[in-house]
């Protein structure tokens, strides 16, 4: 049987899930009377939750006499080292862009990364059937992006489809049947070649991992193509590490092929195909598994450096242990060298101490996802601002520049612009639509982003889009202001009181209720000034015998204001944490006794 493999690429939201979710209905993988679920490739509970695609995946399907390896890649730049490995193991990409949007940052990162690697692409300008959307304009749009980023004659003459992935058809023309994806699948098969590496299949058998997944009963499974040679089950194999050196030897106890949205077990595999092997126990992502005489490791795609680092360390407030049962700095270190593995856009370093660690990545929202994944799986964890990652360059100290896309209505453009420019932005290109709404393009450091997300959808009545990508390393823009306002921090241990909140109302907003523990060094909301202050929760009514007419109307507290985990942790300032448990998300300071804390802030001015 004929192969193809191929990537589905795209920014965010812009319809791969539901687009292979159509393939995969169409192809026949799925009984006509099956229950099926959208986005059925998001499998993990997070992604369901988010409504994005955070781990790439693999499915495939026959179509005709042609079996079709699909690949659904993650949208989100944060998880762009998903992106970088998965390009490695196919020969040719899907790329789609909504009509309305056009290309959009993401689509710049994952497209450049795909033309280096000399793939052709098959341009699909997606929700065609959408009242703003403008084909005409977004397939411009694309080609002036190929054109920048320097793609060559070949890759600038691409085969274009349009499509619409929720209803399930893709034509040549716009007003063509609209029936189904016969197109789509016929496209790929004349325009992506087939596996360069069919005819290696008498050579030695190489592979280059590129994914990790894990299995309870077969163990640790390592995904990828072969690159030469065939492979059987129970034949003998070693791993091999980028520099050649030999990491382990062992006997394959299972290979496994994507067949729809399973994964079942083959006895052969041959050059060409991707599947998963298990039978390993060192071997990771970008190690070579090749036959016993291979020396020489495939050569694997190197991965952006991370931008942006957060100390990770254990939980010692009053109430540790409380709601975790992983607690100490051992188990949270192999559980973070266990990240590691699967994920190479993630770094980790030991601080000095030995209880906290560095984890170096991509954004705020990569972090956010594993202190999720981790505070769901028991662990307690206090966690650090994040801070940009710098570099010398010449001797000169640089920082990572974002170039930040945003969609405002015209009404808001003119507050974006100013808090842009007070973080140092500089504007690249600004322009209105027919919609009433705004297109702001600006270049940001990385520094200046970090807790803005919040600010800006305040500012924007939440109907602002921003999507951000990484740029380029420059010279450090100097200070950036943080945040303003002052916190409230409890000087008290105990159970907040109504009473108390009540009377304290006046001084800012509560990020706590009534009833709710409290400890000392804890912040319980928002100073109205731009000093901390130590305030009491606990202090009730002092009651008495005397009663006046009117003075004891019930007490009637203000909402207090919620964080989620990425908003907590974009937040705090860099003397304060927040503590992270199974069933809680607090704020605190680092220093909880107040005498301690005031000595500290005068030995540090």
């Amino acid at each position: 049987m004929d192969l193809r493999n191929i990537a589905i690429i795209a920014h965010v939201d812009h319809g791969k899930t539901t687009l292979v979710d159509e393939m995969l209905k169409q192809s026949g993988e799925f009984r006509d009377n099956q229950a099926t679920l959208d986005r059925a490739m998001d499998s993990n509970e997070l992604e369901r939750e988010r409504g994005i695609t955070i781990l790439a995946k693999s499915t495939s399907v026959v179509w005709g006499d042609i079996r079709y390896n699909i690949v659904d890649t993650p949208g989100h730049a944060d998880f762009g080292g998903e992106v970088e490995r998965i390009l490695s193991m196919v020969d040719g990409v899907v790329l789609l862009v909504d009509a309305a949007e056009g290309p959009m940052p993401q689509t710049k990162f994952v497209t450049a990364k795909a033309l280096a690697l000399g793939l052709k692409p098959i341009v699909v300008l997606n929700k065609v059937d959408k009242q703003d959307a403008e084909p005409d304009r977004a397939l411009n749009e694309v080609f002036d992006l190929f054109a920048n980023l320097g793609a060559d004659d070949g890759q600038l003459d691409f085969p274009i489809l349009y499509a619409s992935g929720r209803t399930g058809w893709a034509d040549v023309s716009l007003d063509g049947p609209r029936k189904n994806l016969d197109a789509l699948f016929k496209l790929v098969s004349e325009h992506v070649p087939a596996p360069s590496q069919i005819t290696s299949r008498s050579k030695e058998f190489k592979m280059l991992a590129t994914t990790l997944g894990g299995d309870s009963f077969l163990g640790k499974l390592l995904t990828g193509r072969v690159e030469s040679g065939t492979l059987k089950t129970g034949q003998s194999l070693r791993a091999l590490n980028r520099d050649g050196i030999i990491i382990e030897s062992f006997r394959v106890s299972k290979i496994l092929a994507f067949r729809g949205l399973k994964q079942q077990a083959i006895d052969f595999a041959e050059a060409g195909d991707i599947v998963s092997i298990a039978g390993m126990s060192k071997a990771t992502v970008a190690d070579t598994i090749a036959d016993p005489g291979v020396v020489e490791p495939i050569p694997s795609q190197p991965i952006d450096p991370p931008t942006i680092t957060v100390t990770f360390g254990i939980n010692d407030s009053p109430v540790a242990g409380r709601d975790g049962k992983k607690v100490q700095s051992r188990v949270i270190r192999d559980r973070l060298l266990k990240e590691c593995e699967s994920n190479v856009a993630i770094r980790v370093v030991d601080t000095p101490g030995g209880e906290a660690f560095d984890v170096s990545g991509r954004g705020e929202l990569q972090m956010g996802v594993l202190i999720e994944n981790m505070r769901r799986e028991g662990f307690e964890l206090s966690i650090s601002r994040p801070r940009v990652v710098y570099r010398d360059i010449d001797g000169i100290k640089n920082e990572p520049v974002e170039e930040v896309t945003i969609d405002v209505d015209d009404e808001f453009s003119g507050v974006v612009i100013e808090k842009l420019s007070a973080r140092k932005g500089e504007l690249v290109e600004m322009k209105s639509s027919n919609a009433g709404k705004t297109r702001i393009v600006s270049l940001v450091p990385s520094r200046g982003l970090i807790g803005y997300h919040g600010e800006f959808m305040t500012d924007t009545r939440g109907t602002g889009i921003m999507n951000r990508v990484f740029s380029s390393w420059e010279p450090a823009k100097g200070l950036i202001p943080g945040r303003r306002q002052g916190v409230l921090i409890s000087m008290e241990n105990g159970s907040s009181v109504a009473y108390a909140i009540f009377n304290l109302e006046d001084r800012g907003r509560f990020f706590i209720g009534a009833g709710e523990y409290v400890y000392q060094g804890m912040i319980i909301g928002e100073h109205t000034r731009d000093n901390d202050l130590e305030v009491n929760p606990l202090k009730g009514k002092k009651l008495t015998n005397v009663r006046a007419s009117g003075t004891d109307d019930a007490v009637r507290l203000t909402a207090p204001t919620r964080f989620s985990l990425e908003q907590a942790i974009a937040y705090i300032d860099d003397d304060e944490l927040v503590e992270v448990t199974p069933n809680n998300i607090r704020l605190r300071k680092k220093i909880l006794d107040p005498h301690e804390r005031k000595r500290s802030q005068k030995i540090a001015s």
